[in-house]
């Protein structure tokens, strides 16, 4: 068995920096010819069996479980520094931190307890939620059905944005049975009928497998299936904020990633415009100037983003502790998350363009592909758009209309 990164009896803050090297190292790792990797197309399965090694998914899982333990906002923290490493590789498994969350972390049977085994031994968990032939997306019945065939069901479907499932063990898929109601089903991606199909060209995060995954009469055990419920998976009220608040924090980690490079470029320039203030691109004042920009950016970003981990943490153990105040914490979580969504988006797809500013045209080659992280943080933030957001937060700061407690929040 692999050695996880932590499984100590420390606080969680605590629990992070006990390990901490051992996540530096990993991520180092990881960053290793990110920026080649994408420009060349080559797809990170070697970077994902790193983790899968290191048993990085089983951090939220309790130590008795085999996990680490961590909070959400110390696991928001790691995010965010593999966001930077590797946005791709961060992309690809925000869908299984995602069920790790909803289903494995407190099992409640033994089928759960099997998955929560399967994690803690570094199984990945991708998604398959969207259809495309669905004029809403969000808060609908799945059009994939779950149909009852003797003691199991026959999945059948056409899912998009599939991401990390490519790379993954385990899929969940959104489907509904004959009654049309919504449920979960969380099957080996190796399983008969299953075709996964890299056909993702989006212009940014073009390495996560984001593409298009068919399930044909797929047969599934009936306790694979988890229909939706108050207390359970997607029934939960806001059960998708942590889903949102991982994507934003990629974003946060991209920005960081800019004052990475744009800092360096800055130090390495040998050259500058003759009307320039300094004869030294790095003792120039408009250039650091720049740099002070994207590194503001980036601070605030991560802030905002790990204030609201820490009111998802609150959230979290009020659901765990059958709080009765439970879903008002969970609402100022998704209202905090949103709110971090427009900020942290807006610094890194400005840091994105600000990192150009600093270099010159030179730096638009496509060897230094620097243009990888506007891309990458334009494409995670049109997944959920400002605007819809943005309104939604207005909307209850003026009247007090709670935000949409489904799919995007």
């Amino acid at each position: 068995m692999n050695k996880p990164l932590s499984a100590t009896s420390l606080e969680p803050s605590d629990r992070l920096r006990s390990h901490a090297p051992d996540i530096d190292a990993l991520l180092g790792r990881i960053a290793e010819g990110a920026a080649d990797r994408e420009r060349e197309r080559v797809l990170p399965f070697a970077q994902v069996d790193l983790v899968r090694k290191a048993r990085l998914g089983a951090l939220r899982l309790p130590i008795e479980a085999g996990g680490a333990g961590l909070s959400i906002r110390a696991l928001f923290e790691i995010v965010i520094g593999l966001g930077e490493a590797d946005a791709n590789v961060a992309h690809i498994l925000r869908n299984h931190f995602s069920v790790v969350e909803r289903l494995v972390r407190r099992p409640k049977d033994d089928q759960h307890r099997q998955w929560q085994k399967a994690v803690a031994d570094g199984a990945i968990i991708g998604l398959a939620a969207t259809e495309l032939d669905t004029p809403k997306v969000g808060n609908v019945t799945p059009n994939t059905t779950l149909t009852s065939d003797g003691d199991d069901y026959l999945l059948n479907g056409t899912k998009y944005y599939s991401t990390g499932t490519l790379y993954s063990d385990y899929v969940l898929v959104r489907t509904a049975d004959a009654s049309a109601t919504n449920a979960a089903v969380l099957i080996p991606v190796n399983r008969d009928g299953i075709e996964l199909i890299d056909d993702w060209d989006g212009l940014g995060q073009r390495l996560t497998a984001t593409g298009t995954t068919h399930f044909r009469n797929v047969r599934v055990k009936r306790p694979e299936v988890v229909f939706d419920a108050p207390d359970i998976g997607y029934g939960i009220p806001y059960s998708n904020t942590f889903a949102q608040l991982f994507l934003t924090a990629i974003n946060a980690g991209i920005a960081r990633a800019v004052l990475h490079d744009a800092s360096a470029l800055v130090r390495t320039r040998k050259r500058t415009f003759y009307y320039a203030p300094s004869e030294v691109p790095a003792d120039d004042p408009l250039l650091q100037q720049t740099i002070g920009q994207i590194a503001s950016g980036a601070f605030a970003a991560e802030t905002v983003v790990l204030a609201a981990a820490e009111a998802l943490d609150a959230a979290t153990d009020a659901f765990d502790a059958g709080d009765e105040n439970a879903v008002d914490a969970a609402h100022k979580a998704a209202l905090l998350s949103a709110k971090a969504k427009i900020v942290a988006d807006e610094f890194a797809i400005r840091s994105g363009s600000l990192l150009f500013d600093v270099g010159g045209a030179s730096a638009t080659k496509k060897a230094t592909n620097f243009d990888r992280h506007w891309r990458n943080a334009r494409t995670l933030a049109s997944h959920n758009p400002n605007t819809f957001k943005a309104r939604s937060i207005g909307q209850y700061e003026i009247s007090g209309t709670p935000l949409p407690a489904k799919g995007f929040f």
